[in-house]
């Protein structure tokens, strides 16, 4: 149900138009490889919650408890979209781009089922750094779970096609717009939550959206042309019926 909500109407249209049964294709997909992105996974999950980790469930184990857990909110956002620049920026290298994360970029322009449609591996490499972080930094379990349903929201949300980001957060938060441009231009915007590894590797890229030349901007402006035919073709045909057009219009 998220992930319909999250669908601009007009995209969608355009997917449907340029991408022949490419929901469906996204969707397989995933179906197919999450089982397999899921064993290592629960293995490592296993790990955590079994004590070889740092993860703890009494905020009152620290004597700045609730401040230590805040922090440890910021710095797993930051850790995280840090490790996920370098892996994903690595994964565009010719040795592994093709048989790993190629699948990934068959969807120029991605719908929110392409979020998880990922090789195998490409999906666990990307998911590592959240397992990473409570391995070396204390994280309360709670914090932990609700962290990893943002990632996966947040991941649907950067493939939904809704470009709308607030001005002043535009310098520094990637989002959907940045990362269609990452599948349309492959080269830049590999980070995850933010522009700063970007900016610092040299991938930053502004959105092209942001400019008025991204995909979205253009499927309202064939629309916009579309629907003014439409109208233009009723007049024409309205005033025909009514004898009013002659040869010479």
């Amino acid at each position: 149900m998220l992930v319909l909500f999250t669908i601009d109407f007009v995209v969608f249209k355009y997917w449907k138009f340029h991408f022949q049964n490419q929901v469906y294709r996204e969707i397989t997909f995933t179906v197919q490889s999450l089982p397999w992105i899921s064993i290592p996974t629960v293995a490592l999950f296993l790990l955590e919650l079994r004590g070889y980790s740092k993860l703890y469930d009494d905020v009152g184990e620290f004597p700045s408890g609730w401040f230590r857990l805040i922090v440890s909110i910021l710095s797993f956002l930051f850790f995280t979209d840090m490790l996920i620049y370098w892996i994903h920026r690595g994964l565009h290298h010719r040795l592994v781009y093709k048989r790993i994360h190629k699948p990934h970029h068959l969807w120029k322009i991605p719908t929110p089922f392409a979020s998880h449609a990922f090789h195998p591996v490409d999906g666990f490499l990307q998911s590592l750094p959240y397992h990473i972080y409570p391995f070396i930094f204390p994280l309360h379990k709670v914090v932990y779970l609700g962290l990893y349903i943002l990632v996966n929201i947040w991941t649907i949300s950067i493939h939904d096609g809704d470009f709308r980001v607030p001005h002043i957060l535009r310098p520094f938060i990637n989002g959907s717009a940045h990362h269609t441009d990452h599948h349309m231009f492959f080269d830049y915007n590999y980070g995850q939550y933010f522009t700063l590894w970007d900016r610092i590797g040299g991938s930053f890229k502004n959105p092209s959206s942001f400019e008025g030349k991204g995909p979205l901007s253009y499927v309202k402006k064939m629309t916009e042309e579309k629907w003014n035919s439409h109208a233009e073709n009723g007049c024409k045909n309205g005033k025909l019926f009514s004898g009013e057009l002659t040869k010479t219009e």
